[in-house]
């Protein structure tokens, strides 16, 4: 028992009791016109005992929790009035802790004023808040009001020549209660069930409707239903007094000055929101308007103007629009090759040979759709994209091949130039690199490093320790050396082909 007694004085000292503490009983003059008491005992789920009606005015509260009303383990509980839920009374602010232990041993009174209307309490302390309840006031005089309240509707909205509405209707009930005051109003539409009503309801669905309406008073009296009947009908249409909208859209091929090549395509678009589009027509250049149905092409050589317009279902013209543009004839195809020139330069003795080495320099010129490619053929080897002078050493009579193409694919008629090489009489390549495999950088090729003539190697005509704009220049003397050793015979193109991956792969000229 003391531990129940400790558990319910802590309970109660963490609870803050909002009511007006017990005091003494007020002078007789200023005594409540009628008392109202609720108990409870060791149930959380309801209170033990609670009045249903009540009578405006001076009211005195008895709340007891207590073991006289059947609390035995000291369960403490509250009676709470509710000011915020919507329906009730707000206008009494009532929270009584009580449990059998406390200073007034359970049983607590409170004077408060009671207005018409009803009134919601229950127990705060968590978990008990299925202890819940309500009771209703009526006015003084202690007769009960058993009278319904008075409700009716009105229906608004535009109306047409027969009394149906326009477009919507609006329903706005409304009632009142003399006794104990209106507590709920509800409505159905349309046999759909009632539902409360908060607000006027707006009805926008076309046909015939019905709305059913009734009200309840906080005595619990309801009304009879009520009825109103009404037609939404659909609004009659604007008349359309508005333009279509037309546009044009040019489009083709255009050059630098934004003239079209060729060709232009005028396409017409209209819109209109109201009665909808019912022709659109064009004139080209001053000609009569014609019936536009698909985009026009224009071909003709020239500067063009195009009026177009539109016309609506109603009626209703467009401002004549106006669009101008260019076509200009297409560029002749280009079906000239272009044209292409060799130089051999190098050293030469009193024959015309050329000593040691011929360098031989393809230049090529196109005025209408420029030079796309060079292309070279040493002796009997096969075509080689031109892209740097090519140097041929091996001592004997040479022809190279050489044409062009242009970007329009036209390739010239192949020409060549013919030349021998002689030796010098002396070593060209002093300090020759005699190892006997081809070797660039770290990367061993595994290819003969065979003597070419004038005591020169194939590692001396790579030369890696050459001065090179970049890598690519490097490689691309790679390839040209190679591709001469080649045709002379001195590589297969199995090894010109290792050589060359090799030089791609190293950093010289990096």
């Amino acid at each position: 028992m003391t531990r129940v007694r400790l558990t319910a004085a802590l309970a109660a000292l963490l609870l803050v009791a909002t009511a007006a503490p017990a005091a003494a009983a007020p002078p007789a003059e200023r005594a409540a016109a009628q008392t109202l008491t609720w108990t409870a005992d060791d149930d959380i789920t309801r209170y033990k005992t609670a009045p249903a009606q009540a009578v405006a005015g001076e009211t005195t509260i008895v709340f007891e929790n207590s073991a006289a009303t059947g609390n035995t383990t000291g369960m403490p509980h509250t009676l709470t009035f509710d000011t915020s839920t919507d329906g009730y009374n707000h206008d009494v602010n009532l929270n009584i802790l009580a449990n059998p232990f406390d200073a007034n041993n359970g049983r607590h009174t409170a004077t408060v004023r009671l207005t018409p209307g009803r009134y919601r309490y229950f127990c705060a302390i968590p978990g008990h808040l299925s202890m819940v309840g309500e009771f209703v006031v009526t006015e003084g005089g202690g007769e009960p009001d058993t009278t319904a309240p008075t409700v009716s509707a009105q229906v608004s909205g535009t109306r047409n020549t027969d009394g149906h509405y326009v477009g919507s209707a609006t329903v706005a009930v409304t009632a009142t209660d003399a006794g104990s005051g209106v507590r709920t109003v509800e409505y159905e539409l349309d046999d759909t069930g009632f539902r409360p009503y908060t607000a006027p309801v707006p009805v926008t669905a076309i046909g015939d409707h019905a709305v059913q309406f009734r009200a309840t008073d906080n005595a619990g009296n309801t009304s009879e239903v009520g009825s109103v009947s009404f037609r939404v009908v659909e609004p009659e249409p604007a008349e359309d007094t508005t333009p279509p909208t037309v546009t044009a859209q040019i489009t083709g091929a255009r050059d630098g000055a934004g003239n079209y090549v060729g060709t232009a395509t005028a396409t017409l678009t209209a819109t209109d929101a109201g009665s909808g589009v019912r022709s659109v027509e064009y004139s080209l250049d001053g000609g009569a308007y014609t019936a536009y149905t698909a985009p026009l092409v224009v071909d003709a050589v020239g500067a063009h103007m195009l009026h177009y317009r539109a016309t609506d279902v109603a009626g209703n013209v467009s401002a004549e629009q106006m669009a101008h543009f260019t076509v200009v004839a297409p560029p002749q195809p280009d079906t000239t090759p272009p044209t292409a020139t060799a130089t051999v330069g190098g050293e030469r003795d009193g024959d015309g040979n050329y000593v040691g080495a011929a360098t031989v320099t393809v230049t090529a010129t196109d005025t209408e759709s420029a030079v796309a490619s060079i292309e070279y053929a040493l002796d009997a080897g096969g075509w080689t994209r031109y892209t740097a002078p090519v140097a041929v050493r091996s001592t004997e009579a040479h022809t190279v091949r050489y044409r062009a193409t242009d970007a329009a694919g036209n390739t010239a008629a192949e020409q060549s130039v013919t030349f021998t090489v002689v030796g010098s009489g002396a070593d060209t390549c002093p300090g020759s690199d005699t190892r006997s495999t081809v070797i660039i950088g770290a990367d061993d090729t595994g290819v003969p490093n065979s003597d070419t003539g004038n005591g020169c190697t194939v590692n001396d005509l790579i030369a890696e320790h050459g001065d090179y704009a970049d890598h690519a220049t490097f490689v691309r003397h790679v390839e040209a050396v190679t591709a001469e050793l080649v045709t002379g015979g001195t590589l297969t193109k199995r090894q010109r082909g290792a050589i060359v991956r090799a030089a791609a792969r190293s950093t010289v000229g990096s």
